[in-house]
C-alpha cells in the first residue's frame, strides 16, 4: 500500500513511494516523469504507464538499499531521469509498434540525486550520479522474465560500492 496514490502523485510532478513493508530508513522520490526520457522519447503505442515501472523500481531501490545502509542511517533518493533499456521499432511493420526491442543500442540509463544522513540527521554524503550500462546484455540478470531486469541490476550495481560499509 502506498502513503500517495499514484496518480495524484503524479499529477504534482512529484512522487513519493514509502510500502508499508519497506524500511523508513529509505525513501525514493522521482521528479515529472513526463520529463523522463523514457516518457519522451518512447514511440510505443501502448506503452506501459511510468507509474508502473517507477513504483517496481522505487520498491527494489528500497529493499536493496534497507540491506547496505547502516543501521540508523537514512537514505533518501530522488530519480531525476530514467531510459529503460530497449525501445519500440514501429518502422518494422504494423505489429511492432507495442513491441520492446532490446539490443545494445537501447541501453538503460538512470539519473539519480542522493542524500544519506544519520539518524539525527547529520549530513554523511550527497551527491548526483549516472548509471549506464553499455554492457547490459552481455552479463546475466536474475529473472529473463523481469522487464526490469537491466534497471533494477544497474542500481543494485550502484548501491553496493557506494554504500556498502568497509
Amino acid at each position: 500500500r502506498l502513503h500517495w496514490s499514484i496518480p495524484v502523485a503524479l499529477a504534482l510532478g512529484c512522487a513519493r513511494v514509502m510500502a508499508e513493508d519497506a524500511p523508513p530508513a529509505v525513501k525514493v522520490d522521482w521528479t515529472d516523469p513526463s520529463a523522463f526520457t523514457e516518457v519522451r522519447q518512447n514511440v510505443c503505442r501502448n506503452g506501459v504507464k511510468p507509474e508502473e515501472w517507477l513504483t517496481e523500481l522505487a520498491r527494489h531501490l528500497q529493499r536493496r538499499a534497507s540491506k547496505v545502509i547502516a543501521a540508523g542511517q537514512r537514505l533518501d533518493v530522488t530519480v531525476t531521469d530514467i531510459r529503460r533499456a530497449g525501445a519500440c521499432e514501429p518502422w518494422r511493420g504494423p505489429r511492432w509498434d507495442d513491441v520492446r526491442v532490446v539490443k545494445e543500442i537501447y541501453s538503460p540509463r538512470i539519473d539519480l540525486r542522493y542524500t544519506l544522513t544519520t539518524a539525527d540527521g547529520k549530513l554523511v554524503r550527497s551527491g548526483e550520479a549516472t548509471l549506464h550500462d553499455g554492457a547490459f546484455l552481455s552479463r546475466a540478470t536474475a529473472s529473463r522474465d523481469d522487464p526490469l531486469r537491466y534497471e533494477k541490476r544497474m542500481l543494485d550495481d550502484w548501491l553496493r560500492p557506494e554504500f556498502s560499509p568497509g
